[in-house]
């Protein structure tokens, strides 16, 4: 069982900055982020794979994010520029081996952190 541990978030001014990061306890294939807000699907937001290093991001984050990982300690981080209020939610590290799916099914569908609270103020 891999333990995902997230930092960061908590209260970001609208048109500042966000950052998180997370830990995984063992080596993991695909590490990424998805958020979630009361009412809604959960949206994923970001994920990086190991090698080589590719990236996605959703529409919603594209052009105005960077999600980079340090994989000699495991480790991801996810920045969110000129944030908007509908970036608030529930964010989860999240990390998956599958090799055969798409990012984002992963991400929904793979191990997951306890989740960190993202309010945007104006």
């Amino acid at each position: 069982q891999v333990q995902l541990t997230e930092s960061g978030g908590g209260s970001v001014q609208a048109g500042g900055t966000l950052r998180l990061s997370c830990i995984a306890s063992e080596y993991i294939y695909l590490m990424g982020w998805y958020r979630q807000t009361p009412g809604k699907e959960r949206e994923p937001v970001a994920g990086i794979y190991t090698e080589p290093g590719a990236t996605y991001y959703d529409i919603s984050v594209f052009g105005r994010s960077s999600i980079s990982r340090d994989i000699s300690k495991n480790t991801i981080f996810l920045r969110i520029d000129k944030v908007k209020p509908e970036d608030a939610g529930v964010y989860y590290c999240s990390a998956g081996s599958s090799r055969t799916t798409t990012w984002d099914r992963v991400l929904l569908n793979g191990y997951r952190g306890r989740g960190i609270q993202v309010t945007v103020s104006s």
